[in-house]
């Protein structure tokens, strides 16, 4: 399964901006995706998952309200739309797939892609 994140950029605080994730090659019907981000010298950390066959989403405390994740399951494409974008947002997003685990422990997920930077400016 191959991973391809797009759709970051540079915004402005309290703007709005969505980044996909499209999945190809042996991919399931029904699966579990997700995101995380990773600061300048920070840890990288769970922002949000989905799971397409039920849609029960979970999401970190720092953007629960703001971040929608949802999916497009016949493009196998996930999404995640960031409301009330904040500077601390500033990070590289990467998107995630296949959860054999806890969903907000990096070493649960199976298959992750190569990231896109979001940069928020004040």
């Amino acid at each position: 399964v191959q991973l391809q994140a797009s759709g970051g950029g540079l915004v402005q605080a309290g703007d709005s901006l969505t980044v996909s994730c499209a999945a190809s090659g042996r991919t399931a019907s029904s699966f579990t995706m997700g995101w995380f981000r990773q600061a300048p010298g920070k840890e990288r950390e769970f922002v949000a998952s989905i799971a397409s066959s039920s849609g029960t989403t979970y999401y970190a405390d720092s953007v629960k309200g703001r971040f929608t994740i949802s999916t497009d399951n016949a493009r196998n494409t996930a999404y995640l739309q960031m409301n009330r974008l904040k500077p601390e947002d500033t990070a590289v997003y990467y998107c995630v797939r296949s959860l054999k685990g806890q969903y907000y422990q990096r070493s649960a997920w199976m298959y992750w892609g190569e990231g896109t930077q979001v940069t928020v400016s004040s």
